[in-house]
């Protein structure tokens, strides 16, 4: 009876042990087939198969998702730049904290109660300091102190406001700082942009036409400094971040050559402004400068040139009227851009430039950000200078 027990049990273990090893054997089954999921790894990957990425947009497997979604181009964001009106009263406190060391040297000597000979000296030497100039600083000071004389014992404020009206004057305020942009006959308007070696002159083209696509108007860039492969390189990213295209050549090549290809598409194109960058060169370089009249005269076998601006380093002081008197022999200047205003409390060179010159400043750089350049407005700029 024993046996017949025992035999009872060895039955029963092994038919269930025989349904087990069935068992475990359909669900390795079921986990092989081709609809289940893949399998993956302890990190996380999956061990699905991925086809391998172009050249450029290489994904690394171990951490790719199952599908990757490659584009066919990269693309810049096109960037809405702001208008030009305005940002001269936003660029206002800047400047003011930039020209605070000048307006602090005035304003301390004119709240004193008494004005003696010592202080109108120091009155004198705070104008030369700030790049005011020779001629324009004594004139300034003439007329203050007759003013001053007229009125009697004047306030702190009074003298304040007399300063303001002599150094408003001495900007011209009635200058026309307009930038002509007028098209003639399908020519587009040509704005020819030149300059010393690191004035900042790809960097001004650049926001230049940031300026005008903010106020509406179709850009086309050209980039004419042939004898540096990054000065063409930085213009057409500039221009690519506000949708604008840029004409370019070999470097080397004949720079009145592209500059003339670049006015010649945008006509085609229908544009309204061609922005022309040059190389800088130094105005002591006679066989650069001639280079430089050439340019120009190629240009005007197509149409007129509206606009010559000449890009002068703020922080360079008198040193930059030398440099845009020589070229205003070469070209005619018709107007100054004055970049790197808000590194200097030499503010000054702004009358001195317009007075030796008998050049309006149209446009002042007061940063390094994109949107930094601003149309000049003597007024506020005066106003900040003695903030």
């Amino acid at each position: 009876m024993e046996f017949l027990i025992i035999g009872i049990v060895l039955l029963v273990v092994l038919v269930v042990g025989l349904a087990g090893f069935l068992v475990s054997r359909g669900r390795r089954t079921t986990r092989l087939d081709d609809s289940a999921p893949p399998r993956r790894s302890a990190a996380g990957a999956s061990t699905t198969t991925l086809e391998r990425p172009s050249a450029g947009n290489y994904t690394d497997v171990a951490t790719a998702p199952d599908t990757v979604d490659i584009p066919d181009t990269l693309t810049v964001p096109v960037e809405i730049p702001e208008p030009s009106a305005g940002r001269m009263l936003r660029l206002r406190s800047r400047l003011a904290r930039s020209q605070s060391s000048l307006g602090r040297g005035l304003l301390s000597v004119l709240s004193r109660q008494r004005l003696t000979e010592d202080d109108w000296e120091e009155i004198e030497a705070t104008l030369l300091g700030a790049d005011v100039g020779v001629a324009a600083t004594t004139e300034i000071v003439d007329r203050l102190r007759t003013q001053s004389r007229v009125i009697g014992a004047a306030s702190a404020e009074g003298l304040r406001e007399l300063l303001t009206v002599e150094l408003v004057s001495a900007l011209d305020p009635d200058a026309d700082r307009e930038l002509a942009l007028t098209s003639v006959d399908g020519h587009p308007a040509v704005v020819l942009v030149v300059g010393v070696n690191g004035s900042g002159k790809t960097t001004t083209c650049g926001k230049i036409a940031r300026v005008l696509v903010g106020d509406g108007r179709t850009v086309l860039l050209g980039a004419a400094d042939t004898f540096r492969a990054a000065a063409a390189e930085q213009l057409t990213t500039w221009g690519e971040r506000v949708g604008v295209r840029t004409v370019r050549g070999p470097e080397g090549s004949d720079p009145a050559s592209v500059a003339f290809d670049a006015v010649k598409q945008g006509a085609e194109a229908g544009v309204d402004v061609v922005v022309v960058d040059t190389a800088g060169r130094l105005h002591t370089k006679a066989g650069l400068m001639d280079e430089l009249g050439k340019i120009k005269r190629v240009l005007e076998k197509r149409g007129p040139v509206a606009e010559t601006l000449l890009v002068l380093d703020a922080t360079t002081g008198q040193n930059g009227v030398v440099q845009a008197r020589v070229f205003t022999e070469v070209v005619d200047i018709s107007g100054i851009v004055l970049t790197k205003l808000d590194g200097t409390a030499k503010g000054g060179i702004v009358i001195a430039v317009q007075r030796e010159l008998g050049i309006p400043v149209k446009l002042i750089g007061l940063g390094e950000g994109p949107d930094d350049l601003a149309p000049f407005d003597p007024v506020m700029f005066t106003d900040a200078l003695l903030t």
